[in-house]
């Protein structure tokens, strides 16, 4: 597993470093091939917050976690990436199981129910409009983010309001 291990606000102590790579190494065995996750550590105040993103098949597992002590936050952190990847693991799973009874002619019978699946599906016009209209429109409408089409570039965009009360732009790159 390749590591990379970035600070904000701070400087990386080598034992920090090390209780890293411990932690992070525990996730390793759940993966075939050798895998890169960035690990940025920031503190805000007294805020010690850890952010690690595994890309994967074209998917990312990514996980954040805020506390008073940055081991704390490491641990923690490190618990959220092991569910998901067991989730991940768990789906791609009964995928293949799915797959492997369709392919016998024996059908399954069982209903996953604990699956999420789309409920609603909304289609609506989308009007070119510089990024400032549309943090007004997501905020007339009340919702936590909005998708336009950015004049300035001609691309979709994604809006969205992150946890701190600020917002956050999504732009495609391809």
């Amino acid at each position: 597993m390749r590591l990379i291990v970035s600070g904000k606000n701070m400087e990386i102590t080598q034992a920090l470093r090390d209780y890293v790579e411990k932690r992070i190494g525990k996730v390793e065995k759940y993966f075939d091939n050798d895998i890169e996750a960035q690990v940025t550590m920031s503190v805000e105040k007294d805020r010690h917050i850890v952010e690690v993103t595994i890309p994967l098949n074209g998917m990312f597992l990514r996980a954040e976690e805020e506390t008073g002590d940055m081991y704390t936050s490491i641990d923690l952190v490190i618990e959220k990436l092991e569910r998901q990847i067991h989730k991940y693991k768990t789906r791609i799973n009964r995928k293949l199981r799915k797959t492997a009874f369709l392919n016998t002619g024996i059908e399954n019978s069982r209903k996953e129910e604990d699956e999420p699946k789309i409920v609603k599906t909304k289609r609506f016009a989308v009007k070119p409009m510089p990024v400032e209209e549309a943090i007004l429109q997501m905020n007339l409408l009340g919702h936590d983010f909005f998708v336009f089409s950015n004049a300035e570039t001609e691309e979709v965009n994604v809006l969205y309001r992150r946890k701190d009360g600020n917002y956050g732009l999504i732009e495609p790159e391809f």
